[in-house]
This record gives C-alpha cells, sequence and structure tokens, in this order.
C-alpha cells in the first residue's frame, strides 16, 4: 500500500481528532479524558510543524504535530511532539515516516529539541521514540492522574544536530 505525506489543512480536523479520541480511550497515549473542540485543540498546538498520513483512499490514518513545552522565549525552540495513529494502522513502520518529516521540518523552523512524555505501560511508543533518536532523560514520578490514578511520565527528547 502507498501513502502520502502532505501538510495538515484544517478541513482535516474532523480526522485528526477522531483518531485522538482512539488515544484518548485506549488509555496509554494521553491524560485527555475528553476530546477537545477542534478551536481548542488548534490553539494547544503550534501552526507550523503539522503532519498527516494518507493511505491510497486518501483517508488520514495518522498525524503528528508540535505544542510549546513554555511562553517563555528563552524555551521557543523546544517543543512537544505528538503523534498519532488509527488503531488499525499502528505497528507497521509508518511512525517514523512522520517522525522524521516532523523532525526535520521543525529544524527548519528554528527549534533545537523536541521532548516527549509518555506512559511507561506505553513500550511501543517508548521503543519507537528511541528508534528515531529520542533519548530517555528520566522518570518524572506521579506526575498527574489519569482517571483518579497517579501516573508517572517518561521524559525523552531529541536535541537537534544542525541547530546550535
Amino acid at each position: 500500500m502507498n501513502y502520502e505525506l502532505r501538510e495538515m489543512l484544517p478541513n482535516d480536523e474532523k480526522r485528526v481528532l477522531e483518531i485522538f479520541k482512539q488515544g484518548i480511550n485506549g488509555g496509554i497515549a494521553t491524560f485527555e479524558t475528553e476530546l477537545p473542540t477542534p478551536e481548542a485543540w488548534n490553539m494547544e498546538y503550534f501552526n507550523d510543524c503539522r503532519w498527516v498520513l494518507e493511505n491510497e483512499s486518501n483517508e488520514i490514518v495518522g498525524w503528528c504535530a508540535l505544542r510549546p513545552v513554555s511562553k517563555r522565549e528563552c524555551f521557543k525552540g523546544v517543543a512537544e511532539v505528538n503523534i498519532y495513529f488509527d488503531n488499525m494502522y499502528q505497528g507497521k513502520g509508518l511512525g517514523s515516516v512522520l517522525l522524521k518529516k516532523m523532525i526535520l521540518d521543525s529544524e527548519s523552523h528554528g527549534f533545537w529539541t523536541l521532548q516527549a512524555n509518555i506512559f511507561p505501560e506505553n513500550e511501543a511508543s517508548i521503543r519507537f521514540h528511541q528508534k528515531n533518536g529520542f533519548r530517555t532523560v528520566g522518570v518524572r514520578k506521579k506526575i498527574g492522574k489519569l482517571n483518579g490514578q497517579w501516573k508517572d511520565l517518561i521524559l525523552m527528547e531529541k536535541r537537534s544536530e544542525i541547530i546550535e
């Protein structure tokens, strides 16, 4: 099967949120428990560095976007990676296509560090990020509650090799 990588467009929001809802329902991808409105989702992410992957039927099967980690000027080049796939397309090696494009695009937009916060039980995501050059920084113990239960996060990061 052939896939097309392209920039995310405003009319992609519905499908992007459908895929995000699958991540919410899975319980190991996000602290979110409710699907945000398209407007709220859109405000969370940078306008740049948004990509989708489409199958041969032009259906979006995965997406990635960056969100700021801080509003402080000194952290303007640090962003959090968010990458989600439709459940039917997970584990097929397609994530690296999106993530590699995002890494290149982020560097062209001046980002020097990408970070990912991953639940420890999401072992596939941890391996995926490691495979794509992310290193484990540490574990954030009981950083937040999901459905009344304390959750840890594995903090991973990738530092650009071209931005000084």
